[in-house]
């Protein structure tokens, strides 16, 4: 199964789903392509560390939405991509990636959706005052985090947590389920009927 990870910041997603390929609990799964909105960002050094390619844009520099996903089509097609991971890309897809991907793209959400969607969900949390939280993988919609659930995991919130401490625990789940999810996936064992996912 090739896939392509989407990603906008440091990459530790990204990280931890090629440490789970070269530890062969993905076997199967290829990252064919590392697609990236901001060029000069810390996951496309590891990308490069893991001779994975990796197409970087500025979608500043194209008309809207619909031109760069167009662009971002071609290169995934070239790849033969089957899949896509979003794993810390910070823009909504568009309808170009969304009809050509339909019940292809999962992405990785910091929180307990439907709770805390959008931007800072771990900021999100502390300032609301929850008492637990956590890490959600889910099918992408046309929303902001609205798709349908295919996994999650609860991280508590302890006394005294600032927004570091709590996220390295997020992290430590994402880094866990991510992987997980993706290989239930390649199996065919997650099942999208409506709203509702079927995991065997």
């Amino acid at each position: 199964m090739k896939i392509a990870v989407f990603a906008s910041g440091s990459g530790s997603n990204f990280s931890a789903m090629m440490g789970a390929i070269r530890a062969d609990k993905l076997p199967g799964v290829e990252v064919a392509l590392l697609v990236c909105d901001r060029p000069g960002a810390l996951v496309e050094g590891r990308a490069e560390q893991e001779s994975i390619p990796v197409f970087s844009f500025q979608p500043k520099q194209h008309a809207d939405k619909l031109a760069y996903e167009q662009v971002i089509l071609q290169e995934l097609k070239k790849k033969q991509v089957e899949w896509i991971i979003l794993a810390g890309y910070m823009r909504l897809i568009g309808d170009t990636l969304l009809e050509a991907y339909q019940g292809r793209i999962i992405n990785l959400h910091p929180s307990l959706l439907p709770a805390f969607t959008g931007k800072d969900a771990i900021g999100q949390a502390l300032e609301y005052g929850v008492k637990v939280t956590g890490v959600t993988v889910h099918f992408v919609d046309a929303g902001m985090d609205t798709g349908p659930i295919i996994a999650q995991r609860v991280v508590p919130i302890l006394e005294g947590d600032t927004r570091e401490t709590l996220t390295k625990r997020i992290q430590e789940q994402e880094h866990q389920l991510l992987p997980e999810v993706v290989r239930l996936v390649q199996e065919g064992k997650v099942k999208l009927i409506g709203r509702k996912v079927g995991v065997q």
